[in-house]
């Protein structure tokens, strides 16, 4: 694979199982990643590396996932002009919604794309990653139109079998 053009951070290594589906998204766009638990909180310093040398290395987005106080992508946000993807992780208090309202709350001039609480919201970040990058990759544009083409023909085939199930 080639050099990483997406950077994903986590807070924690239990925000793994759920940003995995970012990764499966990026892998079959064949998009090159590099993932780290990185926290604001509790490796401030690895954090601010991590983003402050994410454009020199070729990183092109990055998609930061927290939970609770969630202040990993405003974090990564004030430290890089790179575009910054936000997904809030289930669990704590409030089951995500705190992490989800942080994310969205930020200052004006500070932008965060914030995604859905958990699995959907990273296999969102993921495609918003792509269709990103798809603006300098006519190749890469060309996979993500295929992939929506796919999903409307998935949602017809199945309006069909439903159709047919009704005439019956």
């Amino acid at each position: 694979m080639s050099d990483p053009t997406v950077l994903i951070l986590m807070g924690s290594d239990s925000d793994l199982t759920t940003m995995e589906e970012t990764a499966r998204v990026l892998t079959e766009f064949d998009v090159p990643y590099e993932m780290h638990v990185s926290s604001a909180h509790r490796s401030p310093a690895k954090t601010s590396k991590l983003t402050r040398e994410a454009e020199g290395r070729g990183i092109q987005v990055i998609i930061a996932a927290a939970g609770m106080a969630a202040h990993l992508a405003g974090v990564v946000a004030a430290e890089t002009p790179l575009p910054v993807i936000a997904v809030p992780m289930l669990g704590g208090a409030l089951n995500g919604v705190d992490a989800l309202y942080a994310m969205v709350q930020m200052p004006g001039g500070m932008p965060v794309a914030t995604m859905a609480i958990g699995k959907a919201g990273a296999k969102n970040a993921g495609l918003l990653a792509v269709q990103i990058l798809s603006l300098a990759n006519t190749g890469l544009r060309a996979k993500f139109v295929a992939y929506k083409t796919r999903m409307a023909e998935e949602v017809e085939e199945k309006d069909q079998a439903l159709q047919a199930a009704l005439r019956k």
